[in-house]
């Protein structure tokens, strides 16, 4: 995981360190986030990620974020800030989350921390893989020349079956054509719909994003995961 992580990150760096200063107010594939904010985004949930980390480490509890409120305005912040600011700030948060990850294993099993005082419970040994998803989605988000579609097979893999892992709604059946693996999004029943597509456009799909014409259905009808 370490090493897909390492890889997905040098990727976006590339992508972010080519993209032209005056393309980042684009809109991006994010509603009401340009592409600077999606980078900011980027760069501010390492460093809350990597934050949180070292505190379990050094015995000092430490939220991901303050607020939500905080996180969204930091974000805004951040994302309206220069390019240039922006890219180091990416950069430099590419080397904490780094650092952070190889404190993880010595960590207890079930070492958790909070993402805002009282919120949301998360687990340390999770953040690799959520680190992972942040960066691949939203590299694809950026729409600036990487899509789902150059997500390596065995990572879309695997957000795929964390997605039908933690799905509680109506049943979905994802058949991922490329693989040869089947899905299953709740208790499927004689009337699921099935869905077909490669793993990283059903992945895509399980995002909540349009898949456009990548993913088919049984009923006709793509659906949406409610339970996500």
């Amino acid at each position: 995981m370490t090493h897909d992580l390492a890889a997905a990150t040098e990727r976006l760096l590339h992508t972010v360190d080519q993209l032209p200063d005056d393309e980042w107010d684009v809109e991006s594939g994010c509603t009401g986030w340009t592409r600077g904010h999606v980078i900011a985004h980027l760069a501010l949930n390492a460093e809350g990620l990597s934050g949180a980390v070292r505190g379990l480490g050094e015995g000092v509890p430490t939220t991901m974020y303050a607020s939500n409120e905080a996180r969204d305005a930091d974000i805004a912040a951040l994302g309206a800030a220069e390019p240039a600011e922006v890219r180091e700030r990416l950069r430099g948060s590419a080397a904490l989350i780094a650092a952070a990850l190889d404190q993880i294993p010595a960590l207890p099993p079930g070492a958790t921390f909070e993402r805002t005082p009282a919120g949301i419970l998360m687990r340390a040994h999770d953040v690799p893989l959520l680190r992972l998803r942040e960066v691949e989605i939203h590299h694809a988000d950026l729409d600036a020349g990487y899509s789902h579609a150059d997500w390596p097979t065995e990572t879309a893999v695997r957000f795929l079956a964390h997605d039908a892992d933690r799905y509680d709604g109506p049943p979905v059946v994802a058949r991922a054509t490329d693989v040869g693996r089947t899905f299953a999004f709740g208790q499927a029943g004689q009337e699921t719909p099935v869905l077909s597509g490669t793993a990283s456009a059903l992945s895509w799909w399980a995002t909540g994003r349009d898949p456009g014409g990548l993913v088919t259905s049984s009923t006709g009808t793509l659906p949406t995961l409610e339970g996500r």
